[in-house]
């Protein structure tokens, strides 16, 4: 038996444990969360939503099985091809997609009648992109016409179209970006006009997009101090959840916390598991992000390295996003908190990113890839990997 864990789970054992317990986490709090829900909604069978999340994590989880045995070099591919891809299904879901709280985000793909938003393939596609081109002009990075100007259109567009509807992913998306173009050595002063131009862009999808008043009115209200009844029931929650909680499943403020189950799950969990079970869920996301940096120092190369971190911010940007919109410290946004609120593309899109990174812990794993020599080509090499590297190509 541990013979075949260990030939079909590869890659980093850490980051295998802390799926399996976010997941865990997952099913038990969605199914607290959801109850009320199901019982009104569902003819009185509380289990639905928690039978829909057992089928969502198990997808999510084969995702990750999938993409996990996958050589990372080849989805450098795969995202130029999502990218060109995503343009048009953003457009498309914001003038005719699944309207849902004044926002169409879903797509409802056609004969199995399942909705899908595509802006979580926009976002990781971008993130893989730009780890590719940052690899790519190491050389050259300190030309912004050659090397920076490409990684500004590519961020502006996606982040832009993606604010059309998510005001709140488009900052989150274009924040990684940012982070990522700086570890990848982009000048600061290029950086700062990267910043004046997204701003400007995702400043005019603030006004011409769905959510834009809305967002504004969230952001005021925070910056006045205001509360609104989700942040207050939130509050609540978190307040009577103590040190040690209420344990699982006896939740009340799910009754009355719109969203209990995706935007503020995490009040949920702190009320049920207490502070305990709060800090244990965002050191969880740390372990991912510090794994994830502890590939550096084995990384062959560039691309390698700047994939794993990129990756793994947009993943523990996000987390922390949710986790402090639920105890007060920023405006109310739609993000959920990855692989543990209630979704569907979500969390097969985290499985994929989560599979990426257990791709990159393992090395190489097609030693010939002759198919992408030339994605490859040009890549600069760690020094003291370097020989290793080319032999094995």
């Amino acid at each position: 038996m541990k013979h075949l864990i260990k030939e079909k789970l590869k890659g980093d054992p850490i980051i295998w444990g802390v799926v399996f317990v976010l997941s865990s986490l997952s099913i038990l709090s969605v199914y607290s969360a959801s109850s009320s829900l199901a019982y009104r909604q569902m003819q009185h069978n509380t289990e639905y939503y928690l039978l829909r999340q057992v089928i969502l994590i198990g997808a999510g989880l084969f995702a990750m099985w999938l993409a996990h045995r996958i050589d990372y070099r080849y989805y450098a591919v795969m995202a130029n091809a999502a990218l060109w891809m995503s343009i048009p299904l953003l457009l498309i879901t914001w003038k005719y997609g699944l309207k849902l709280n004044a926002a169409s985000r879903w797509l409802t793909i056609p004969f199995i009648n399942k909705s899908f938003q595509p802006s979580d393939l926009a976002q990781l596609a971008l993130i893989i992109r730009l780890a590719h081109m940052l690899a790519k002009q190491q050389k050259k990075i300190t030309c912004f016409t050659f090397a920076c100007l490409p990684m500004l259109a590519w961020s502006g567009v996606i982040s832009g179209l993606i604010a059309l509807s998510n005001f709140s992913g488009a900052i989150l998306l274009f924040g990684t970006c940012l982070v990522l173009m700086y570890i990848g050595r982009i000048p600061i002063k290029y950086l700062l006009f990267i910043v004046c131009s997204g701003t400007l862009v995702v400043g005019s999808a603030l006004i011409w997009g769905q959510r834009g008043g809305t967002a504004a009115k969230r952001m005021e209200s925070f910056l006045k101090g205001n509360l609104s009844f989700q942040a207050e029931q939130s509050y609540i929650a978190i307040a009577t959840g103590g040190l040690m909680g209420k344990g699982p499943g006896n939740s009340t403020q799910r009754n009355f916390l719109p969203h209990p189950y995706s935007d503020f799950i995490y009040a949920i969990l702190i009320e049920e598991y207490g502070l305990i079970g709060g800090i244990l869920v965002l050191a969880l996301y740390l372990i991912l992000l510090y794994r994830a940096m502890a590939l550096l120092p084995t990384a062959t190369n560039y691309y390698e390295g700047l994939l794993a971190i990129g990756v793994s911010l947009l993943l523990v940007f996000q987390s922390l996003m949710n986790m402090a919109v639920a105890v007060g410290l920023g405006p109310v946004t739609g993000l959920p908190l990855p692989f543990v609120s209630m979704g569907g593309t979500s969390i097969v899109f985290t499985g994929i990113a989560l599979g990426i990174l257990l791709s990159i812990s393992q090395g190489i794993i097609d030693k010939e890839l002759l198919a992408l020599k030339k994605e490859i080509a040009g890549i600069r090499y760690n020094k003291y990997k370097k020989n290793a590297t080319n032999s094995q190509l």
